[in-house]
């Protein structure tokens, strides 16, 4: 990849890469999402994102979304566990203005009070949203069951009643405990030369003081695998398993990844859906994730259907992960596992908007940036035998932990 990398004298880091497009898109990640919270600010990670866009020291907040859209582009954001990002995707000759404006909400943004006190309600509503869609909320309720008391188990969006406690000060120390320059990086994909895009970093994020670093500490995690069942007023019993996993920086992460794809990745030729939708009609939708965090992971199946193929799907979903652990994936089967992560991986490169937040964020996290063949190559050298090693550890039924919303009224 003809990348060009720049880092300025306060620690911020720059990744471009240049294309033909007439679209471009550029972005910057910060090091800090939701388990950087202390207990009583549960939720100011992700109001912070809401925030950004409610007024600067230069603009108000309709001018801030009008500075791109009034031009065809969009301003978007967004706050996970373990990061914030804010990007824009616009025509290539507005990379002044793009640029510009995502420097002006991360550093000038003043959190007025009235806006707070606006977008508070506006956040409890996605709240409100989140916990009427069980398909959605299973996952959160899933992670702070495996991971009690401790702030990767939390919700992204926090509760009403701590939402309802954030001000502006809130929101201004969690800035200053965790937006370091040093943990922060510029990402952009789009037709402008290496002198250009270069010059506009410097000019709106040189001027930025350096800061402390707040490089995130390792966290150690006790354990315990746990069932549980709720009672839900919903059409559907909602059920996931799952398993703490690799973390990011885990060399084994690779071939979870593949296991995870051949199991319930995004193909319909993956062995829970063959199983469960297309051999049996059990449901609708049956899925595996692996989330690697920084110093841990979590690898989940879920699924959803009607109370009498509950049972039998569980059933179904052991005996695939049965399977993974005691029957090696013959040569084909190898062959075709790699090939198909290796298309998927190819079409997201072909997205640039993905792209240029793939490529933050692999700066960001691993301080590198792998090229298309280098990530080939890691993918090549997973081996049938190494699959069953990662199958037998993670896939272990008894280290499996189980979460089901069972239609109200049914029998447990």
């Amino acid at each position: 990849m003809d990348l060009t990398l720049h880092t300025l004298p306060n620690g911020i880091r720059l990744v471009h890469l240049p294309t033909a497009s007439a679209v471009a898109h550029c972005g910057i990640i910060i090091n800090a999402g939701s388990r950087d919270e202390l207990p009583e600010e549960h939720g100011v990670a992700h109001f912070i994102e809401h925030m950004l866009f409610k007024g600067t020291t230069h603009r108000k907040s309709y001018h801030i979304l009008s500075r791109l859209e009034d031009v065809g582009g969009e301003l978007n954001a967004y706050t996970t566990k373990e990061e914030t990002a804010i990007h824009a995707s616009f025509l290539r000759e507005h990379y002044p203005r793009a640029v510009e404006l995502i420097s002006d909400l991360l550093f000038s943004s003043t959190f007025p009070p009235a806006e707070i006190e606006k977008e508070k309600e506006v956040v409890i509503e996605e709240i409100s949203s989140y916990l009427d869609s069980p398909a959605e909320y299973i996952f959160d309720e899933f992670e702070e069951m495996v991971f009690p008391e401790q702030p990767i188990g939390r919700s992204i969006l926090g509760m009403p009643a701590t939402v309802r406690s954030i001000s502006g000060e809130s929101l201004r120390q969690f800035i200053a405990r965790n937006y370091s320059p040093s943990q922060m990086v510029f990402c952009s994909v789009g037709a402008i030369s290496q002198k250009q895009i270069i010059s506009l970093f410097e000019k709106h994020f040189g001027l930025v003081p350096a800061g402390n670093d707040t490089r995130r500490k390792r966290s150690e995690y006790l354990y315990n695998p746990v069932s549980t069942e709720k009672k839900t007023d919903t059409w559907q019993n909602h059920c996931i398993i799952g398993n703490i996993a690799y973390d990011l920086h885990d060399k084994r992460r690779m071939g979870l990844f593949m296991l995870n794809n051949i199991l319930g990745g995004q193909g319909m030729n993956s062995r829970l859906n063959l199983s469960l939708r297309e051999k049996r009609g059990y449901a609708y939708n049956v899925e595996s994730v692996y989330n690697p965090y920084t110093d841990t992971g979590l690898v989940t199946i879920y699924f959803g259907t009607d109370s009498r193929n509950l049972g039998k799907s569980i059933a179904l979903i052991h005996s695939e992960l049965d399977r993974l652990r005691r029957q090696p994936l013959g040569i084909l089967q190898l062959s075709r596992a790699k090939s198909q992560i290796k298309g998927y991986l190819a079409r997201a490169y072909e997205n640039h908007e993905s792209l240029m937040l793939s490529l933050g964020k692999s700066l960001l996290i691993f301080d590198r940036i792998d090229s298309m063949d280098e990530t080939f190559r890691k993918i090549d050298a997973v081996t049938g035998s190494e699959l069953m090693e990662t199958a037998s550890e993670i896939f272990d039924k008894s280290s499996l932990s189980t979460l089901i919303y069972r239609q109200n009224g049914e029998r447990t």
